[in-house]
């Protein structure tokens, strides 16, 4: 490993480009995310147009113009609420524009933000058939109405706080290139101090390097505000949470059957069915041994080779129930024995101080065994990357290659499975597998590491 590379002043000029970058790119997501303001500004004019319309219809209807002739003075009358009727006709597929909206928000807010919000609707009516009312019903839940008020709240002010670093850097940039004129920017006399090119160029950087200052900052607001209103009330969350768990124990019970059965499988056609050729073996050896010693010397020979595959069978077998390196010596160095037997160069990185609890264990130790089966069979990588860490309160691992990328859940390479094994423990898995690589997974599992055993040797 090369140490010349990381000198302190390398290091500085690194943060501070780092910096910069993460202000200039929250602030050109902070621009953008006024933009969701402007269509909420448009759904909400939208939603008040019935009201509108019903508004404009009584007021035609009790202080009608009296010079028109009756049969226009009628159709004037009644435009309104023919308009009305198509608006509360039209209104399900507004509040799925609505929906949309806060659904982008939500997305936009885990990715730019920081702040993941979770998802709080109901379920839709099923097959997607249903009449009007069902419709309406089942958009007109409580989630749906916190969306309007997001909608309100974002636009009348909660984009100022997406808004506000891209307005100093504008202003600022403007200030500097009144300082670059070489003249003040109010001609008249006498000239405010502050319009002088010296103090505008140093007013356009203080402001420049405010606004990507305060970018990340004010963004990480603005997903917590959209939080506070997107996100699911107690109750809501409640019925998440059961509906999650209720989903993570049918697949956990499928999971542990099946593999139940596999391990019942694999006793019934491999050491089983050895263990019975050898006693029938022996037997015949027993009864050669008197007049054929040879031939019973050579049975035995054959019976102890079967004895030997036996035994090297049931040991695989347990190593896929639960390896004993694992519960000796812990997941880092499990997952270090794992790399070192597969037939591919594989970096290999753990920071672990400590060990998660065994099911914990288990579980990411058959993920990662799972994915670098897949890397080998279908990846065609040359090398891979596995990272294992813990950091605020999450079991990190991550699994990545140089391969031909294309790994989809969908095409039965075994992710699936993978993600229904860490969703028993709250887990989530994220993949990137673009189509001619690279394929990166991060898996991460919320738990608590024990503090690691000494030896008294």
């Amino acid at each position: 490993m090369d140490g010349g590379t990381g000198t302190p002043e390398r290091g500085w000029r690194q943060g501070r480009w780092s910096w910069i970058g993460a202000g200039a790119l929250a602030v050109a997501r902070g621009a953008g995310l006024c933009g969701l303001a402007v269509a909420g500004l448009v759904l909400l004019l939208a939603l008040l147009m019935p009201l509108f319309l019903a508004g404009l219809g009584i007021g035609l209807l009790v202080n009608g113009p009296a010079h028109w002739p009756a049969a226009e003075g009628a159709a004037v009358r009644a435009a309104p609420f023919a308009g009305l009727v198509v608006s509360l006709l039209l209104f399900p597929a507004l509040l799925l524009a609505v929906r949309g909206l806060a659904v982008a928000t939500r997305r936009l807010s885990g990715d730019w933000c920081a702040v993941p919000i979770s998802d709080p609707y109901l379920s839709p009516p099923a097959d997607g058939r249903g009449g009007y009312r069902e419709r309406l019903r089942w958009l007109a839940d409580p989630a749906t109405r916190r969306d309007v008020q997001w909608l309100a709240v974002n636009t009348l002010g909660g984009w100022i706080l997406a808004a506000v670093p891209a307005g100093l850097m504008l202003y600022g940039l403007l200030c500097l290139l009144g300082g670059n004129r070489g003249h003040p920017v109010v001609a008249t006399p006498p000239a405010f101090p502050g319009s002088e090119p010296p103090m505008l160029l140093l007013l356009g950087a203080a402001l420049i390097a405010l606004g990507l200052w305060a970018g990340p900052r004010l963004l990480r607001g603005y997903g917590l505000l959209a939080r506070s209103l997107l996100g699911p009330t107690g109750q809501a969350a409640l019925a998440l949470r059961v509906a999650h768990l209720a989903q993570t124990r049918a697949d956990t019970i499928d999971t542990g059957a099946a593999e139940m059965r596999r391990i019942e499988r694999d006793l019934h056609d491999g050491a089983q069915a050895r263990l019975v050729a050898m006693g029938m073996t022996l037997d015949a050896a027993d009864q050669m041994l008197g007049d054929n010693p040879a031939a019973a010397r050579a049975l035995l020979a054959e019976a102890r080779e079967s004895s030997a595959k036996a035994l090297a069978e049931l040991r695989a077998l347990v190593r896929g129930i639960h390896p004993p390196v694992l519960a000796d010596r812990g997941l880092a160095e499990a997952l270090r024995g794992l790399v070192l037997d597969l037939p591919l160069r594989i970096h290999f990185a753990s920071e672990l101080t400590g060990r998660p609890p065994a099911p914990i264990e288990s579980a990411a130790y058959f993920a990662v065994s799972e994915l670098l089966a897949n890397v080998s069979k279908h990846a065609h990588a040359r090398q891979a990357w596995v990272d294992l860490r813990h950091q605020d309160g999450m079991l990190r691992l991550g699994v990545s290659d140089d391969g031909c990328g294309g790994a989809d859940p969908a095409r039965g390479t075994g992710l699936a499975g993978i993600e229904r094994r860490l969703a028993a423990f709250d887990g989530v898995l994220a993949l990137s597998s673009p189509p001619g690589g690279p394929t990166v997974v991060n898996m991460e599992i919320p738990c608590a590491l024990s503090s690691p055993k000494t030896s008294s040797c």
